[in-house]
């Protein structure tokens, strides 16, 4: 079983994006929703438990995120919801691999992610 964490940047403020949400799902259940706090992590995910090996995918509500930082969208905006589909392993004998992090760096015209620690 395995631990799973995320951390949202707006890359347009230079700052954590505090308030964004946040869904975690596994096919089409919905595991996880809330949002990001002050430091754009959002630690009640950990609230998910611990996921067994399969196919994730984390979604981040940027558009409405950006829309509340007074930031001019497009209609429709080019980034609405940004999807992060993953797959979680099963954790080696050493225990080596059994935390997840995806980080979101974001603006509304463009994304990276990467798998964090």
């Amino acid at each position: 079983m395995s631990t799973l964490s995320s951390h949202v940047l707006d890359l347009v403020s230079g700052r954590p994006a505090a308030g964004m949400e946040i869904a975690l799902w596994s096919g089409e259940v919905c595991l996880f929703r809330g949002r990001t706090n002050g430091d754009g992590r959002c630690p009640d995910l950990a609230g998910a438990g611990e996921l067994s090996p399969g196919a994730y995918r984390l979604e981040f509500a940027v558009a409405a995120y950006f829309r509340t930082q007074g930031v001019a969208m497009s209609d429709p905006p080019f980034l609405d919801v940004v999807p992060i589909a993953f797959g979680i392993a099963a954790p080696a004998a050493d225990g080596v691999g059994g935390h997840y992090h995806v980080p979101l760096l974001v603006s509304p015209y463009g994304f990276s992610t990467y798998r964090g620690s």
